[in-house]
């Protein structure tokens, strides 16, 4: 008999001092994808250990972010605060087992050493005089960190299934803090600690981490632990080249949701192609991407963050989604606008709607935008470029059009066209001539939907007072 394969365990472990960063989202989908398409387990972790920075505010906006993504995770949010115990016993066995040592380097002594290695121009190396002393020498009555011994010889190797091979001198590595002087653990041991004890198995995480994965590993190959997967993706870059921050824009999901109107399907579509590809596909739904994700086809080089294609993306989810989902998110935006809430008759009429806001929207924004003259009120609002449409010979021709437009019964696409073109014919001007200023006085603004949509939209009697608002009488 053979034996079993374990399972395989991504985490996503992100730091609840803010946001969820975009390029946390992207980390969080390729372990969230990893682990569904081989049926293993996806588990968040929240690494709270900083309590200075971290707040119930982030720890929700991450939790939000991921759901809004459809990320769901397996089990409970685990948070690294509450195991502080068991990554100290980790150290304390450490130290046992000869492993590490008290250190009781004052923070002079570390400054002096690290001065006299500027001075030398040699990269900084702890030489710990309590590194190799014996349990039986005598010891300061002061403070002590735990350090880990660092191998002093040889060479670390790590096969990223990203990065390949990479392979660093063990004499780079240094003795680094497992316990502070306050009995507090670090970063650097919680997160070995925890991904051993969570069962993790595949460590998918920015290439930023590279350096401490072998760090890391001086702690699991102490404790005799499994080695995990590494795969470590390059970092989203801005359009510049530069490392994604605030000055290339929204770097927060939550923006791109609330301020920005993306739909979830877009981003997560968007960010799967930004560092992994599938052949020439661009449109991959999740099930699709469930199927075909796999660390192979993840690049090595940083990916640009742009925005155009993000958009003109967002625009094909929203002519693909339903009617009534897109309603219920324009609604509110609608509601902000106005100032007003929107009824049920309102909500039933912006459904209808859609189907003529959504070809030309990119986002939500521009849905509810485009919406929004179906419930203003008289005199509407005009932008500057609907105003320049009424000037002139304008208010005439909208007495023809309201005098043609008043004989339809019919009220139908078709019938109010053809109303429209017998006052273009009878004045002898193109039909953009008369569209143009009705467009202007129906909407407010010099864009919209089709002027015969716009006009079944509204309906007969809205449409007609609109018109002999603003006509000549």
């Amino acid at each position: 008999m053979s034996a079993s394969i374990a399972p395989i365990v991504t985490r996503f472990a992100p730091s609840p001092t803010g946001f969820l960063h975009i390029g946390g989202a992207r980390t969080a989908l390729f372990n969230w994808l990893f682990a569904r398409r081989h049926g293993g387990k996806f588990l968040l972790r929240i690494e709270d250990t900083d309590k200075a920075r971290s707040t119930q505010a982030a720890i929700d906006a991450i939790i939000d972010g991921m759901g809004w993504l459809g990320l769901d995770w397996d089990g409970e949010v685990y948070f690294q605060s509450h195991f502080a115990a068991r990554h100290a016993q980790v150290a304390m066995d450490l130290l046992e087992s000869g492993h590490a040592y008290r250190c009781y380097m004052s923070s002079e002594e570390l400054a002096a050493a690290r001065a006299d290695a500027e001075r030398e121009r040699r990269p900084f190396r702890l030489e710990s005089p309590w590194r190799d002393c014996s349990p039986d020498a005598p010891t300061p009555d002061a403070p002590a960190v735990i350090r880990l011994k660092a191998p002093r010889h040889g060479e670390t190797i790590i096969e990223d299934e990203v990065q390949g091979r990479v392979v660093v001198q063990n004499a780079e590595l240094d003795d680094m803090i497992l316990l502070r002087s306050d009995g507090s653990p670090t970063y650097m041991l919680a997160v070995v600690v925890d991904d051993h004890d969570m069962g993790v198995t595949h460590v998918i995480r920015g290439d930023d981490h590279l350096n401490n994965a072998f760090r890391q590993l001086g702690i699991i190959k102490a404790m005799g632990w499994p080695e995990p997967t590494y795969a470590h993706v390059p970092l989203i870059h801005g359009p510049d080249g530069a490392k994604m921050s605030k000055r290339h824009g929204a770097i927060g999901v939550e923006a791109y949701r609330d301020e920005m109107g993306v739909l979830p399907e877009a981003l997560s579509n968007y960010l799967l192609r930004l560092g992994w590809g599938h052949g020439d596909d661009e449109i991959i739904s999740r099930d699709e991407a469930t199927q075909w994700f796999d660390l192979a086809h993840v690049g090595r080089s940083p990916s640009r963050f742009d925005l155009k294609k993000l958009e003109n993306l967002n625009g094909h989810y929203i002519r693909e989604a339903s009617n009534g989902t897109l309603a219920g998110l324009a609604a509110p935006r609608i509601e902000t606008l106005l100032g007003t809430t929107l009824n049920n008759a309102a909500l039933v009429q912006l459904t209808e709607a859609m189907e003529s806001l959504k070809p030309r929207a990119k986002n939500v924004d521009e849905l509810a935008e485009g919406g929004v003259f179906l419930f203003k009120t008289m005199p509407l609002d005009m932008d500057e470029r609907a105003e320049a449409l009424l000037e002139g010979e304008a208010p005439d021709l909208l007495a023809f059009l309201h005098a043609s437009l008043a004989k339809v019964t019919d009220w139908s696409a078709e019938a109010t066209e053809q109303a429209v073109r017998e006052v273009a014919e009878g004045r002898g001007i193109k039909l953009g001539q008369v569209a143009q200023p009705l467009r202007a006085v129906l909407t407010g603004r010099a864009t919209s939907p089709g002027i015969f949509d716009v006009l079944v939209l509204l309906g007969r009697d809205e449409s007609l007072a609109r018109i002999a608002d603003r006509m000549t009488t």
